[in-house]
C-alpha cells in the first residue's frame, strides 16, 4: 500500500492545507522524519536542497503544538526553527504559514536588517513558532522580548551553513539560554565533522536520516563546464543565454561587484535582471526574488548568500559565472534546479585560475565534470585537466631540443 500523508496520522487541517497545495504523496525524507518527531523523538538528518525536509519537520510540529501543551505565554516561544540567512527565514516562515493554514496557532518571523520593533510587537503576545536567524534571536533575547521556558522544540535547519557563516558563538548562546529538556531536529545537506560534534552535544538518541549518499549532487541535474578567459566570461554567457534560448536562469557570481556589473551589462542588452547580494536591504532582496519567481525578471544574479533557502519552481538553468570558494556551496548552488523529480541543467564557466577550486568540487561530488569547449571562446589561457579524484593533472613537458653544439660533437 503507497504510503500517504494520511497514514501518519496527520490531523484534517493539516491534510487540507497539503491538499491545497498539490502534494501528492511524502518525499523519502518526509516518509522518514514526520512519524520520528511526531514520536518526540530527536532527529539528525542529512537531506539534499531540494528533498522537500521544510515539510519533514514543519508539519509534525504544527500537529504536536495543536495537540500538546498549554497556551503560549506573552514573549515565549513554543517552537524554534533556527536558520542561517534572511532568505530562508522567509521561505520557511511562508512554509509554515501555508501548512498551518487552518490551524489556530501564531507564527513570527525575525531576522536582522530590518526594524527590531515590528518582531518585539509580534513577539508580544507570545507565539507558538519562531523562524530566526542567530544573531536577531540573541538581539531579541537580550532585550527580554522572547522567552524559552515554554520551548518544546529545537530545529536547526542548514546546521552546515550556519558554521560555514561563522554562527558558533551566537549558537551556543543561544543554546545555553534554552531548556535542556527538549526536542531538538538537526538538518544539515552536508554532515561535516563539526556538524557531527555539534549534534554529539546537542541531540539526545537521535534517529539518524540520509537521504541521499554523503555530499553528492543531485543526481536530476546535468553537469559540465565550458573553458574560457577570465575577461570573455560575459561576451560567453550572453552568447550561451541566446544561442541555447535559456529562459530564467540563475546565475551565480563570486563577489557583490561582479554581481551588479554583470546585471548593468545584462540590462544594457535589454535583458530583464536583478540581482541578490549582501549589500542589498532585505526588502530589495525580497522584490528580486518575486519578481524572478513571477518571471518579470529573466536573470537573477546573486552571491553564495542565495544559494540555499531559495525555492523556485520548475527552475530550469544554474549558471556559476564563477566557481564558488567553499566546495559544498557547489552542491547548493545547482540544487536550485532539478528540484523535487524535475531535471535541471547546471554550466559552470570556468578559467584557468579557478582550477583547483575545481579540483575541490570534483573530489567533494566524487565525479569529473565533463567539459564542452564553445567555439569562438577557447581561452588562451588553458584550464588544466583534473582526474576522477579531483586531482589538478601537471601538462606534459615538452622534450628538449638537443643543442645544436652538443649534435657537432656527437658527429
Amino acid at each position: 500500500m503507497p504510503v500517504t500523508f494520511a497514514s501518519f496520522g496527520l490531523i484534517d487541517p493539516l491534510l487540507r492545507a497539503l491538499d491545497t497545495l498539490g502534494y501528492q504523496s511524502p518525499t523519502p525524507v518526509q516518509a522518514q522524519a514526520i512519524p520520528a518527531v511526531l514520536a518526540g523523538r530527536d532527529l539528525m538528518a542529512a537531506a539534499q536542497t531540494g528533498t522537500g525536509k521544510t515539510a519533514g519537520f514543519a508539519l509534525p510540529l504544527l500537529q504536536r503544538l495543536m495537540m500538546e501543551g498549554p497556551q503560549v505565554a506573552s514573549n515565549s516561544v513554543r517552537a524554534l526553527v533556527l536558520v542561517p540567512t534572511r532568505e530562508l527565514a522567509e521561505q520557511v516562515f511562508e512554509s509554515f504559514r501555508q501548512y498551518g493554514a487552518h490551524l489556530p496557532l501564531r507564527m513570527a518571523v525575525a531576522y536582522g536588517g530590518v526594524s527590531i520593533n515590528p518582531q518585539m510587537m509580534k513577539l508580544r503576545k507570545g507565539v507558538d513558532v519562531l523562524v530566526a536567524t542567530p544573531g536577531r534571536l540573541l538581539d531579541l533575547h537580550r532585550q527580554n522580548a522572547v522567552r524559552f521556558t515554554q520551548l518544546q522544540t529545537l530545529v536547526l535547519d542548514e546546521a552546515d551553513r550556519m558554521l560555514d557563516l561563522g554562527f558558533s558563538r551566537e549558537l551556543n548562546a543561544v543554546f545555553a539560554a534554552l531548556p535542556k529538556r527538549r526536542q531538538t531536529l538537526l538538518f544539515s545537506a552536508t554532515f561535516s565533522d563539526a556538524i557531527r560534534t555539534l549534534a554529539g552535544g546537542l541531540l539526545d538518541n537521535p534517529v539518524s536520516i540520509e537521504v541521499s549518499p554523503r555530499n553528492t549532487a543531485a543526481q536530476s541535474v546535468r553537469q559540465w563546464l565550458v573553458p574560457v578567459d577570465k575577461k570573455r566570461k560575459t561576451a560567453l554567457f550572453l552568447h550561451l543565454l541566446k544561442k541555447n534560448r535559456w529562459g530564467q536562469v540563475l546565475v551565480f557570481a563570486k563577489t557583490r561587484k561582479g554581481v551588479d556589473e554583470l546585471v548593468e551589462t545584462l540590462l544594457a542588452q535589454g535583458i530583464s535582471a536583478d540581482s541578490i547580494h549582501g549589500d542589498k536591504p532585505q526588502p530589495g532582496r525580497l522584490r528580486a526574488l518575486e519578481r524572478f519567481k513571477i518571471a518579470e525578471v529573466q536573470v537573477l544574479v546573486a552571491t553564495d548568500v542565495a544559494a540555499r533557502g531559495l525555492d523556485i519552481d520548475a527552475l530550469p538553468q544554474v549558471v556559476n559565472f564563477d566557481l564558488p570558494i567553499v566546495a559544498e556551496d557547489y552542491i547548493h548552488r545547482i540544487g536550485r534546479t532539478g528540484r523535487a523529480g524535475a531535471t535541471g541543467a547546471a554550466v559552470s564557466l570556468i578559467c584557468a585560475d579557478e582550477v583547483q577550486l575545481l579540483a575541490a568540487i570534483e573530489t567533494l561530488i566524487r565525479q569529473t565534470l565533463p567539459r564542452m569547449e564553445e567555439p569562438g571562446f577557447a581561452p588562451e589561457h588553458r584550464v588544466p585537466m583534473t582526474d576522477a579524484r579531483g586531482q589538478v593533472l601537471k601538462k606534459p613537458k615538452k622534450p628538449k631540443k638537443p643543442k645544436l653544439g652538443a649534435a657537432k660533437t656527437a658527429r
